[in-house]
C-alpha cells in the first residue's frame, strides 16, 4: 500500500476492482498461484524484536504471516499489538480476532485501527473457552460468535457503517477469512457450515490440520458440490508432527485433529527422536504436494508452534513457491 500524509498508510484509497484489499494474499490467490501462509506465536515479553526475529524468518516463505490470538485462551502478546509491529516492518499480517475477549464494541473499534495501520486481512474466530487456557477465572464475552464478526466486518466495510448504523468516513479495506474444521463430527456437515460463513462473508478460509486426506478430499467433494470453492480460497491447515507420542496425543486432546493410524505407524518405525522429526518433517511435506493438487484447495497454512525456522524449511522443501520468493525485509530501527 503506498503511502499518505506523514508516511501513513494511505487507507482511503478503493482497492482494484473485484478486490477487497490491497493486499499481498488478495493478489496471490485471486492470481490462481498457490498460497502460503503461516502463524507468528506471541511472545511472552513486550520486547518487539521477538516478533521480528520471527517474522523475518516467516517472510521469506509467506505470502501473510498470522498474529496469533490468545490461541486455547492463554495470554500472549495481543494480535493487534503484532499486527502492530509487523505493519510498521512492512510485513504482510493477518489480524486474528477471537469472541471470547471483546464485545461489538472493542472489536469494531480494533478493526478500524487495525486496518488504518495497513493490515489487510482479519480472521473472524469464535474463540476457545476460558476454560481451556491458564487463566480459567476470567471472564468470557462471547458477544458475536465467527459468523455474526464476519457479517459485521463486512458491513463495516461494504456498507461504510458500524452495527449501529452510523456512516463511516473510510471504511476498512479489508480481505476476510474464517476458519474450518472438517474433521468435527458430523463430518457430513462440516461443508454445510463452512456456506454459512462464506453466506456470511468469508473470502479466505483456513482450516485445521489436515492429516487424513480421505476425509478431508471427502469434505472437498461436498465443498464443490456447494460450489463454495468458487465463492472463497481454501487453505488447508498442516503441521509436522514431532513423534508417534506427540501424534497419539493430538489425536486425544485436540478437538478435530484426526491422525490416522498409518501416520503414526510411520513415525514409530522411524527410530529415535531425531529421525522421527526427520520422519515427520517428510510427511508434512508429503502432504502440502498432495493438496497442492487436490480440487479447490488454493493453498496451504503451515503451523508449527514457535519452530519458524522448521517451517520455512518444510515449505521450501515442499516446492509449492514454484521459483517464487517471500519479501524479507529489514528488522526497523529502534528508536533514538
Amino acid at each position: 500500500m503506498r503511502a499518505g500524509r506523514a508516511g501513513l498508510p494511505d487507507t482511503s484509497r478503493p482497492p482494484p476492482a473485484g478486490y477487497s484489499s490491497h493486499g499481498r494474499l488478495e493478489r496471490v490467490l485471486r492470481s490462481g498461484r498457490f498460497a502460503v501462509t503461516s502463524e507468528l506465536n506471541p511472545p511472552d515479553s513486550a520486547d518487539p524484536a521477538e516478533v521480528y526475529d520471527r517474522a523475518l524468518v516467516l517472510s521469506e516463505v509467506c505470502d501473510a504471516i498470522n498474529a496469533v490470538d490468545a490461541s486455547a485462551a492463554n495470554v500472549h502478546m495481543s494480535s493487534m499489538g503484532i499486527c502492530a509491529l509487523l505493519s510498521h516492518a512492512g510485513y504482510a499480517s493477518v489480524l486474528q480476532v477471537a469472541c471470547r475477549d471483546k464485545n461489538r464494541i472493542a472489536i469494531q473499534g480494533d478493526i478500524l485501527g487495525a486496518s488504518a495501520m495497513g493490515v489487510m486481512n482479519v480472521l473472524c474466530l469464535t474463540g476457545d473457552g476460558v476454560q481451556c487456557g491458564d487463566q480459567p477465572g476470567a471472564k468470557p464475552v462471547f458477544d458475536l460468535d465467527s459468523i455474526s464478526l464476519l457479517q459485521t466486518v463486512r458491513t463495516m466495510r461494504d456498507e461504510s457503517r458500524f452495527l449501529t448504523g452510523r456512516k463511516l468516513s473510510v471504511p476498512p479495506r479489508m480481505f476476510i477469512g474464517a476458519a474450518a474444521n472438517p474433521f468435527v463430527p458430523p463430518l457430513a456437515y462440516r461443508a454445510d457450515h463452512l456456506g454459512k460463513k462464506v453466506a456470511a462473508g468469508a473470502e479466505f478460509i483456513q482450516t485445521q490440520y489436515v492429516y487424513d486426506l480421505d476425509i478431508f478430499e471427502r469434505f472437498m467433494a461436498r465443498v464443490r458440490d456447494l460450489g463454495l470453492d468458487r465463492k472463497c480460497f481454501i487453505l488447508a491447515g498442516v503441521g509436522p508432527l514431532a513423534s508417534a507420542r506427540t501424534a497419539r496425543w493430538m489425536r486425544a486432546n485436540v478437538p478435530g485433529v484426526h491422525v490416522p493410524d498409518a501416520l503414526i505407524d510411520r513415525l514409530e518405525k522411524a527410530g529415535p527422536p531425531k529421525a522421527a522429526k526427520a520422519e515427520g518433517k517428510a510427511i508434512c511435506v508429503e502432504l502440502i504436494q498432495r493438496l497442492r493438487e487436490m480440487k479447490g484447495v488454493k493453498g496451504v497454512h503451515v503451523m508449527a508452534y514457535r519452530q519458524e525456522e522448521f517451517v520455512s524449511e518444510i515449505i521450501t522443501a515442499s516446492g509449492v513457491l514454484q521459483g517464487r520468493r517471500g519479501r524479507a525485509r529489514a528488522l526497523p530501527a529502534a528508536p533514538a
